[in-house]
């Protein structure tokens, strides 16, 4: 078994938008992960099968070998670090940007003047805190780990910092995007030492992936 390539995976949007990938790779899923309750998945190929983790875990098994490769955001690798992986390729799926977000009637030109002090809510600390560090801000950082929508209206904090994708989540909520940090998009990363063991396995993945995200670039 020491062949087999193991892939790490997490649910929904990433999840469905690496399976055209992986079908280029010549390789079909099993079954649909939300059907299921089965965290290890086969595929066509008995010597490729897929982990569901939580995409946060994602560089946590790739790194230390409880999987093989992943795929995962650009902001779960600089949130939670990237280090000791191989990134070979930005796939260009689950687009979205990171962004500032406020309550439409909240000043935030005003509040964001060099040495003024704001309060953040977000789950991506990290980000959250080099992005006001390099504007000269001094932030109090929230940690929340889901409806950041609600903090601002209701005064637990003066701003957002989170994941944006069509805005329709801000704009039910009355909150206006004020500013882009950075565009986001998932990435595929790999062991290692995995890339030496297996070698021939996983550059032929990579090649393919390659080639789709090519295609339809």
């Amino acid at each position: 078994m020491s062949s087999s390539i193991t892939l790490a995976l997490s649910k929904g949007r990433i999840f469905d938008e690496t399976l055209p990938l992986l079908k280029a790779a010549g390789i079909e899923v099993a079954e649909d992960p939300e059907k299921s309750r089965k965290l290890i998945i086969g595929t066509n190929r008995p010597d490729v099968r897929i982990v569901l983790v939580r995409a946060t875990d994602v560089p946590t098994y790739v790194q230390h070998g409880g999987a093989d490769l992943g795929v995962v955001g650009r902001d779960t690798l600089l949130e939670h670090g990237g280090q000791g992986l191989y990134q070979p390729l930005d796939l260009k799926i689950a687009r979205c940007r990171m962004s500032v977000a406020v309550r439409a009637d909240f000043d935030y030109a005003g509040a964001v003047k060099q040495g003024s002090r704001i309060r953040v809510a977000t789950k991506y600390t990290q980000i959250a805190r080099d992005h006001f560090a390099n504007k000269g801000v001094h932030v109090d950082l929230i940690k929340l780990y889901g409806s950041m929508e609600l903090a601002p209206l209701t005064g637990l904090a003066d701003a957002i910092v989170d994941l944006v994708s069509t805005g329709s989540t801000l704009k039910a909520n009355k909150l206006v995007e004020v500013e882009q940090i950075m565009q986001i998009s998932s990435r595929l990363v790999v062991n290692q030492a995995a890339l030496k063991l297996k070698r021939e396995a996983i550059r032929s993945i990579i090649d393919a992936f390659e080639r789709a995200v090519g295609a339809s670039a």
